[in-house]
């Protein structure tokens, strides 16, 4: 590895901490960013995990898929994972928190928001970013892409009653606009460009070298992505610095158990590296463009459910750059 990949963490810390600093000493900056938004998916963020994903969809090979159903396994893993069990214990330790832990600290009413808002979180599997997380792992690029298409064609059906019953909310509206948009931006989009060149390289090791010559950009868009995240909320994470850290518990107590759950299943059943370790963290990354969406749609801007989804994009990728850490350390006790 690189210094630079070896010290990617080092240079996520500081893309926060400037994201941070431009949040609050170039607000302009920001609102010329935030201005530039379709269907609630930020056009500016949207390049910078286009470039993300792409490297990873040259490795897809479409012969491969039929090896796909050697392996269900993994596939199993991840839909009981990200449906059964993901949102109903996002649920409950929201629940537990805001309503009994934080409850001398926050009042019911803004307690309630938070909840919500943590809800359409854990509702809301990942759909871009996994695919930057498989890349890290060395993860099998062509099962990494059949498990996240799968998940969005189970999200088109499940989200909206698992959401609406968890809420109590029986006129929930989904934004189709943001789901569509999204899996066009980050899957349909990326799969065309990354099996084009695919074929315009031909050869297994043209196409290792193109992947190995790409890969810096791709981790450069990670960084400026979470300097860009950082500092459209950098605002909010100096004026609440408070709220955001109790959002942020339940969150990352989630996130780490959903991964140990999905994991150590997959360790159990002897599923691969290559697809034990995409499956266990597409269930512990969120789509949190849908669940902004909709916690916007539902209950406004400036409201506390806005405010717990935007607080699942800041916790995310400092939570998962650990999970691809003890992954990859672990990749040695797998078959």
């Amino acid at each position: 590895m690189s210094i630079f990949e070896r010290y990617l963490s080092l240079w996520i810390a500081l893309a926060m901490g400037a994201g941070i600093l431009l949040g609050n000493l170039a607000p302009a900056v920001i609102t010329a960013i935030a201005a530039a938004e379709v269907a609630s998916v930020n056009l500016v963020v949207a390049v910078l995990i286009w470039a993300m994903v792409y490297p990873m969809m040259v490795g897809v090979d479409p012969a491969s898929l039929r090896d796909v159903a050697k392996q269900p396994r993994g596939l199993m893993i991840t839909l009981v994972v990200n449906w059964l069990i993901k949102p109903f214990t996002m649920a409950a330790l929201a629940v537990l928190f805001f309503q009994y832990i934080f409850a001398p600290w926050i009042p019911p009413e803004d307690a309630m928001q938070y909840i919500a808002g943590l809800i359409l979180l854990g509702a809301a599997p990942c759909t871009a970013m996994v695919f930057v997380w498989s890349q890290l792992t060395r993860g099998d690029e062509t099962y990494t892409l059949l498990q996240v298409s799968v998940n969005d064609l189970i999200m088109v059906i499940a989200f909206a009653p698992i959401v609406a019953f968890l809420l109590g909310v029986t006129d929930l509206t989904v934004p189709w606009s943001t789901l569509v948009l999204s899996v066009v931006l980050f899957i349909a989009l990326p799969l065309v460009a990354g099996l084009i060149t695919r074929k315009k390289l031909g050869s297994p090791e043209a196409i290792s070298a193109f992947q190995a010559r790409v890969k810096p950009y791709s981790v450069v868009g990670l960084i400026v992505t979470v300097m860009i995240l950082f500092g459209l909320q950098g605002q909010v994470i100096v004026s609440k610095p408070f709220i955001i850290v109790l959002i942020a518990v339940p969150i990352i107590l989630q996130s780490y158990g959903i991964f140990a759950i999905a994991y150590a299943a997959a360790f159990a059943l002897k599923v691969p590296h290559r697809i034990a370790a995409p499956c266990a963290l597409i269930g512990t990354s969120n789509f949190f463009e849908l669940a902004v969406a909709v916690a916007i749609s539902l209950f406004g801007l400036n409201s506390g459910a806005a405010l717990a989804t935007v607080v699942g994009v800041l916790v995310e990728v400092p939570v998962m750059l650990t999970l691809v850490a003890f992954a990859n350390r672990t990749r040695a006790r797998f078959t």
